[in-house]
């Protein structure tokens, strides 16, 4: 069964979906939400009843294990609200009972005020007895997300790198975010279908001693109401699976026309209007399934309201037809409607929070879905170690390929990191050099091949232990919106702690970092988080030797520099290059960059090709023979000495 598209969408313009290449709706490539189908076929009433258990069960586990002790309490109190309120519906009998009886008014009332006052205090009971549980009920909800979503997070930071390449988990992590929050409704829901569930059997209890008739009438009367939220719930599950991923696309277009670093980009491109031109069509592509979905429900409510009024009302037939033959009496029939109208009431209310906890538990099951794909995505964690100070790092014939696509990034690539050496990655844009750097370093595990340590081979040890061993510049930093000193820091946080604030110093001064941060008003505790008043923006240049001494701070027996000086001046960048060849002197470095002129030194250049190594050696070997490397050093030389065009000189001779 295939997910139900949007209303619109036959509307839409040939080709339009292709404009911002975030991937068409109708290839199944893209179509993430496919794997819900069979969720949906089971969103029935009938489904509901089956799946109840299960749901009520799943609540609880949260409510317990956010506040056991309250969770006993509020229970607690709930089953003693339902004690008093079947206490206070047959004191209402015995008091009518007293007042219908034959004799002079003033004897009647007295033998009805004890009853009366039973009624009374059963009132101001009931009453106190919400207060409490609902200063209970509401410690559950905070408890709970924190619980749900801290759960989500700690998955998240410990799944896979591999994992985010896979646009399927990343589509299937919006949803769970969504159903993460989806817990604390559940939770709410489940009380009330509690509560409900308590008032109802107090007052069937009392209408069954009434009459046996009553209570099949009564449930009779709810229950059409009840199949039509459910229904009405369906449905609105089935829409929001089918627009994850335009919901998605919105948010993506409204982050980028209101993101600081695409302000400028848009107004010097005139891009306004394209954007808002494609937020719209996805809006009213949106809003038109929003108004679909919305004359649905309300369908299914009237049908369910015109049932209940009809079954309702031969409730009360049937309460006037017991009073008229004298089987019940009116004492009991004024106690009856009272009941009725309790009893409707807590069904009315359990089945709308029923319905309202089953479209929880749908949303919710696809944060225990990403949940249970993202456990089986963490490294698995081994009992053996990497060598503490590798000698050599041999990445042999190694492939490798991203999800979703068919063209491998790697082709059995062969190379060797030495300590001591500084090793360097050149080639062209989508050769594979980050890619081969992330297998390098453990991040991304090979199709095929294998990478060892001293012969050690990565597959067998504890992932945690190679990333320990592991300094990083990465090609695309984070900012992260801290202090100065603890974007520096967070290379090695426990370092920090144990060494005290001046500890991240020495690797500031070695990357130049220093000269950045003692001009911020209040130098190391400078906020850098330039999304609030008090942060303190950095220029692209400045931010890359905060990430220079990230990485030197971890003081790692490897060291990784991804185009480490993209955003540095000449000055910044010889420094920089400077220090990576000290750094090499008792350190495995791996540096990857365009600036030919930095690897000259480099102990061993490997040049890629589409996922190839294609040559390697020293830039003096390199140099003596044709290939892509000394293509590319005389074209990047070209730019700053005369040198002749070989090519030019070809077509002149």
């Amino acid at each position: 069964m295939a997910a139900p598209a949007p209303a619109a969408a036959s509307s839409a313009t040939p080709g339009r979906d292709q404009v911002l290449t975030y991937g068409r709706e109708d290839d199944p490539k893209v179509r993430a939400w496919s794997k819900h189908d069979l969720t949906m076929s089971r969103t029935g009433v009938l489904a509901m009843g089956r799946r109840l258990p299960g749901l009520l069960r799943l609540a609880w586990s949260l409510a317990w294990e956010a506040d056991r002790s309250g969770l006993i309490a509020l229970v607690s109190l709930r089953v003693l609200a339902g004690v008093i309120e079947a206490v206070g519906l047959l004191a209402v009998a015995g008091a009518l009972t007293a007042v219908l009886s034959e004799g002079p008014t003033p004897d009647r009332l007295r033998e009805a005020l004890p009853a009366l006052l039973i009624v009374i205090g059963a009132g101001v009971l009931r009453t106190a007895l919400s207060l409490i549980t609902n200063l209970l009920q509401s410690r559950f909800g905070p408890r709970v997300d924190r619980v749900s979503l801290v759960r989500l997070l700690d998955l998240a930071t410990r799944t896979s790198v591999m994992s985010f390449d896979d646009p399927q988990f990343v589509d299937d992590l919006d949803a769970a975010e969504r159903g993460a929050t989806s817990g604390r409704k559940l939770v709410d829901d489940a009380v009330e279908v509690f509560t409900s569930g308590v008032q109802m059997v107090a007052a069937g209890g009392v209408l069954t001693a009434l009459h046996p008739v009553l209570l099949p009438l009564l449930v009779a009367s709810i229950l059409p109401d009840g199949w039509a939220s459910a229904r009405s719930a369906r449905l609105a599950y089935l829409s929001w699976l089918g627009r994850i991923r335009q919901v998605r696309r919105q948010f993506m277009l409204r982050h980028h026309m209101t993101a600081r670093d695409c302000a400028a980009e848009i107004r010097s491109f005139g891009l306004n209007r394209f954007l808002l031109d494609e937020y719209e069509y996805l809006a009213r592509d949106i809003e038109a399934e929003q108004i679909r979905v919305g004359r649905g429900q309300a369908k299914y409510r009237l049908t369910g309201e015109l049932v209940s009024g009809l079954a309702l009302g031969a409730v009360y037939t049937t309460l006037v037809l017991l009073l008229n033959a004298e089987i019940m009496p009116l004492a009991a029939a004024g106690t009856a409607v009272l009941a009725i109208r309790t009893g409707r009431g807590a069904l009315s209310t359990a089945l709308t929070s029923l319905n309202s906890a089953y479209e929880n538990f749908l949303y919710f099951d696809e944060y225990r879905s990403w949940m249970a794909e993202a456990v089986q995505r963490v490294p698995v964690t081994r009992a053996g170690s990497a060598p503490a100070e590798p000698a050599v790092i041999r990445v042999e014939d190694a492939t490798y390929t991203y999800p979703q696509t068919d063209t491998p990034a790697l082709h059995g690539v062969t190379v060797e990191l030495r300590r001591g050496q500084v090793v360097a990655f050149v080639g062209a844009n989508g050769s594979g050099k980050s890619t081969l750097a992330k297998v390098l370093a453990g991040l991304y595990e090979p199709d095929s091949g294998q990478v060892t340590w001293d012969g050690v081979d990565l597959a067998g040890v504890d992932p945690a232990s190679v990333r320990s061993r592991i300094g990083l510049i990465p090609q695309q930093y984070t900012q992260w919106p801290m202090s100065a000193r603890m974007n520096i820091a967070v290379g090695e946080i426990s370092r920090l702690w144990a060494e005290g604030p001046d500890s991240v110093i020495p690797a500031a001064r070695a990357t130049a970092a220093d000269e950045v941060i003692e001009k911020l008003p209040h130098g190391y505790d400078t906020s850098l988080a330039r999304q609030y008043s008090a942060g303190h923006d950095l220029s692209g240049g400045q931010w890359q030797r905060i990430a220079c001494a990230r990485a030197v701070y971890r003081d790692a027996p490897v060291l990784i520099a991804d185009e480490p000086s993209a955003a540095l001046d000449a000055r910044a960048e010889q420094a920089l290059f400077d220090l990576i060849r000290d750094l090499g002197r008792d350190r495995a470095v791996l540096l990857i960059t365009h600036r030919l002129a930095s690897v000259r030194t480099a102990d061993r250049i490997y040049v890629l090709d589409e996922g190839r190594v294609v040559d390697e050696g020293t830039h003096p070997e390199l140099m003596e023979r044709p290939g892509i490397y000394r293509d590319l050093f005389t074209l990047q030389a070209r730019h700053f000495v005369d040198l002749p065009d070989p090519g030019r000189e070809a077509v002149d001779a």
